[in-house]
């Protein structure tokens, strides 16, 4: 799978409420361009939108630990997204067979690797990103 070298450095910090006040600030600016969901255009599906709500629910179901690993990429998350157009790995749902996950890998110039993973329903061509987790 190619690997988009992303722009945008991790959020640094060593603190879950840093970290998080961080990612929240980049969250708002998203969410300040639309009165609804707030969503970016992905490249690779044609500038179609993909909503970010998702991912915070899916976030707070982890322990502090993994939310600090995680969220420490969430700016190269949103860049890998608007600006990716290397294809991903999809694979259908294991859990429900309406929904296809494409996985996306990215690495920075530090040489930390990513993935960011995007649910899309097959029925209503929605897309939610859902996880962004490092590679070990």
């Amino acid at each position: 799978m190619n690997a988009y070298k992303t722009k945008k450095q991790k959020i640094t910090g060593t603190s879950f409420n840093e970290i998080n006040r961080a990612a929240k600030t980049i969250f708002n600016q998203v969410k300040n361009r639309t009165k609804r969901t707030p969503y970016i255009r992905a490249k690779y599906f044609r500038r179609e939108k993909v909503f970010l709500t998702l991912f915070w629910s899916h976030l707070y179901n982890k322990r502090e630990k993994d939310k600090i690993r995680r969220l420490k990429f969430f700016d190269c998350a949103l860049d890998l997204i608007r600006n990716s157009q290397y294809s991903p790995e999809t694979r259908e749902n294991f859990q429900n067979k309406d929904e296809l996950l494409h996985r996306f890998c990215g690495v920075l110039k530090s040489g930390d690797r990513f993935i960011v993973q995007i649910k899309e329903n097959k029925r209503t061509k929605r897309k939610d990103l859902i996880s962004i987790y490092p590679v070990k």
